[in-house]
């Protein structure tokens, strides 16, 4: 899946993916998808949770490798 834009969280547990997200986000225009690469693998549970909290759509998610990749368009 394409990105606007793309940020690693590996290495970083809860809250931090979640609150490095919720910037870029916040950068972003409507319509726009972020990825987001994580290790944290309570962050599968953390971004479906972000994403009813906000309105964000979570189009993906995704885990391989000890990684968990997310995608959200921003609202």
């Amino acid at each position: 899946m394409d990105a606007n834009k793309e940020i690693d969280t590996r290495g970083l547990n809860c809250p931090l993916p979640i609150l490095k997200a919720k910037k870029a986000l916040a950068d972003m225009a409507s319509g726009e998808v972020l990825k987001v690469v994580a290790t944290d693998p309570g962050s599968v549970r953390d971004f479906q949770a972000f994403a009813r909290q906000t309105g964000n759509e979570l189009l993906e998610q995704s885990s391989g490798n000890d990684e968990y990749v997310h995608f959200l368009r921003r609202r």
